[in-house]
């Protein structure tokens, strides 16, 4: 059993958005921090935001700061990445993820993942 799900991902013009969605199976990750990074074809997998369980403290990349946005809903064990003012170079598998460090940032932190939901930005 999947313990993350995503969704949201597709494909949209350059200049766009999109909203991905995260939903965790148990409730107990609403203690958890949780990420959201990408990975491109032939490129690492990257950070991308994090937020802290109550929602009140927040990390974002620099490549995604101010068009970026993650948010969390506890009681519906849902976690958000709304994108907007999209660009070709956001074009990659968005990965959810899970971990018990408050300012989780780097991949090796995070315990748990999500299979991956596809973003394509055409231009």
């Amino acid at each position: 059993q999947r313990q993350l799900v995503e969704s949201g991902g597709g494909l949209v013009q350059a200049g766009g958005s999109l909203r991905l969605s995260c939903v965790a199976s148990r409730r107990t990750f609403s203690m958890y921090t949780m990420g959201w990074f990408r990975q491109a074809p032939a490129k690492e997998r990257e950070f991308v935001a994090s937020i802290n369980w109550r929602g009140d403290n927040t990390y974002y990349a620099d490549s995604v700061k101010g068009r970026f946005t993650i948010s969390r809903d506890n009681a519906r064990n849902t976690v958000y990445l709304q994108m907007n003012s999209l660009k070709s170079e956001d074009t990659a598998a968005y990965y959810c993820a899970a971990s018990t460090i408050v300012t989780a940032t780097n991949v090796g932190q995070y315990n748990y993942w999500g299979q991956g939901t596809q973003v394509t930005v055409s231009s």
